[in-house]
């Protein structure tokens, strides 16, 4: 097998195999909620003025998707869109006292993983980390020139 067949299938793997032991805790702490609602969450704590564009962006989704996503959110209480004093136009959506407790549950997880996961990455190096990066970084790139 050719090695970008390999390493495409390494990753894959890697990937499937951090899902499946995750998803078990995943949904037992976030019981009631869909793995896209909480990355939407995640996404609004991190992005400031978060609107429908910067959220489809953020998460590989179509914006008429993240107006239905945003909309139940909002319906559960979870989020609550605002606007700005200097742009009537644009909605923006923050987390409710709700969203925040999900999205530091969520956040919890991911240290409890790090945690678990960390002998792994103890004896790396810095050049290691570098090479990683800068593959996953031109990778991206190229997939970002092709959707263009």
């Amino acid at each position: 097998m050719d090695k970008r067949k390999m390493l495409m299938s390494e990753l894959m793997d890697l990937f499937n195999e951090i899902v499946w032991l995750n998803k078990p805790e995943l949904e037992n702490t976030l019981k009631g909620y869909k793995l896209n609602e909480v990355e939407l969450i995640e996404h609004i704590a991190k992005i400031p003025n978060a609107n429908v564009t910067k959220l489809a962006a953020a998460s590989y989704m179509t914006r008429g998707a993240i107006s239905k996503l945003t909309k139940k959110l909002m319906d559960r209480g979870l989020i609550e869109s605002y606007q700005t004093s200097d742009n009537k136009k644009e909605i923006y959506f923050k987390l409710t006292d709700t969203g925040n407790e999900i999205n530091n549950a969520h956040e919890e997880l991911h240290e409890l993983w790090l945690e678990r996961d960390k002998e792994v990455f103890t004896d790396m190096k810095k050049e290691e980390f570098d090479t990683i990066f800068r593959f996953i970084g031109r990778y991206r790139q190229h997939l970002k020139n092709i959707t263009r």
